[in-house]
């Protein structure tokens, strides 16, 4: 079963009900307890980094979080979740992450033109950088972004896939236990799905401290 994490500025409706299209069990919770129980985790996210690490710290699930990785079970970011990952941002002003990932989390550099508007909303195309259980059988297709943030940084084996808008961004990241998307999976179609799934698969074959 996958716990998703509800501290409050996550997409759960649209991520609970792609877990629902590929067959996968979860449970949306906010209580270490309950999560606790599962065997992968994600953590979604829309807003502001500033706010969401603040919520994180108040519930106390930022603790919980280091120590379900510590457990060796899998966790996946997205989209403000994955830049939740890295160790610190300068939306709002600097703000520390989670620091599970090297990297720092800055606004994407927009153009005089047309070619490059902030926020970045739209499909684009994924480049595969190394291989990983996460992207097994996925091609290089089209996946959905929307956001005006990304990571820079980011230690090069961590990068396993990434796209161009403006500038390299990291949209697929792994390290041991720990993944994130960038882009939203759960609206990116066939593509989305099947990431999705690896995901599941991966917490089924972790072996997990229980």
């Amino acid at each position: 079963m996958i716990g998703i994490v509800d501290y409050g500025m996550g997409n759960l409706f649209s991520v609970s009900k792609a877990l629902e299209r590929i067959g996968v069990p979860y449970i949306i919770s906010e209580s270490p307890e309950e999560l606790n129980e599962t065997k992968g985790l994600i953590l979604p996210g829309v807003g502001s980094f500033k706010d969401a690490m603040a919520l994180l710290k108040e519930k106390k699930l930022d603790e919980f979080l280091y120590a379900y990785v510590d457990s060796g079970r899998p966790l996946l970011g997205i989209c403000l979740g994955m830049q939740l990952l890295f160790q610190e941002s300068e939306e709002n002003g600097r703000t520390q992450g989670l620091g599970l990932l090297r990297g720092r989390v800055v606004r994407i550099p927009a153009d005089s033109g047309d070619k490059v508007k902030v926020p970045h909303m739209g499909w684009n195309q994924l480049a595969f950088h190394q291989q990983s259980p996460v992207l097994h059988r996925v091609e290089e297709g089209f996946v959905y972004f929307v956001h005006s943030y990304y990571v820079e940084g980011i230690d090069r084996e961590a990068l396993l896939a990434s796209t161009v808008y403006s500038v390299e961004i990291p949209a697929v990241v792994g390290k041991n236990n720990v993944f994130g998307m960038q882009f939203h999976p759960e609206k990116s179609s066939r593509v989305g799905m099947q990431l999705l799934t690896n995901f599941a698969k991966a917490m089924e074959q972790s072996g997990a401290i229980l």
